[in-house]
């Protein structure tokens, strides 16, 4: 009984959501922070694109408009992620650190060396929140493709009791989007040099988070008044 809820659940609640999420995000008013720095990435072609899970909702949509290849843990929940990133015009990379991780850099190499650009949950499906897994960084230095940091933060918002906090926007509020500067990897790091990038990089798209909340007067998303708890 619980396969084939699990199975009519797949079904139905991709297209849902899809169709919801267009026609609730489409009342948020966007302002985007830095958006130059897309172009100078894109100067170089295939482009990774890092953002933390707590943003996951927003950032399916915002970055529709862009053809790009997603990494979505290969979990029974991340079918869900999987069939919405389809629905939403994306190619599918299934994996993680903990299961089919090697084979799924495999195919995201050779997707970035098609000129295929990335995007990647930073801190990975199980976390911790906000604290950069090694993949971003190990995938930059194989290909020599920029890393782009991408954060956002909103003014009303739902947060959820997720290990990462996810945050859903109300209809209606204003949204920031910031891209950081380009990052560029040295090529065959050996592992102190990958964990000194991968901290780096987890410090700077850190500094970029509190500084687009802070423009909400908030330090974090998930502290302080402000939030609809669920």
């Amino acid at each position: 009984m619980r396969e084939i809820f699990y199975r009519l659940s797949l079904a139905v609640l991709p297209p849902a959501y899809v169709l919801l999420s267009r026609l609730w995000f489409s009342t948020c008013r966007l302002t985007i922070r830095d958006k130059h720095f897309i172009d100078e990435a894109q100067e170089h072609g295939a482009v990774i694109v890092p953002f933390w899970h707590y943003s996951l909702f927003y950032i399916f949509y915002h970055v529709s408009r862009y053809p790009a290849v997603a990494l979505i843990s290969a979990s029974r929940d991340g079918e869900y992620i999987a069939r919405i990133a389809q629905r939403l015009d994306f190619e599918t990379i299934r994996g993680s650190s903990n299961r089919q991780g090697v084979q799924a850099l495999k195919k995201l190499l050779k997707a970035m060396r098609a000129g295929k650009h990335v995007g990647i949950v930073a801190d990975g499906s199980q976390g911790p929140a906000r604290r950069l897994q090694p993949g971003t960084v190990f995938l930059a230095s194989k290909t020599g493709a920029p890393i782009l940091p991408m954060v956002w933060a909103t003014e009303k918002f739902k947060v959820f009791k997720s290990w990462d906090r996810t945050v859903l926007p109300m209809p209606f509020s204003r949204i920031i989007l910031r891209y950081g500067e380009p990052v560029f990897v040295p090529a065959g790091l050996d592992p102190q040099g990958l964990e000194e990038h991968r901290h780096a990089l987890e410090q700077n798209m850190n500094n970029l988070y509190t500084l687009v909340w802070s423009e909400f007067g908030r330090e974090q998303h998930d502290e302080g008044p402000g939030e609809v708890d669920s």
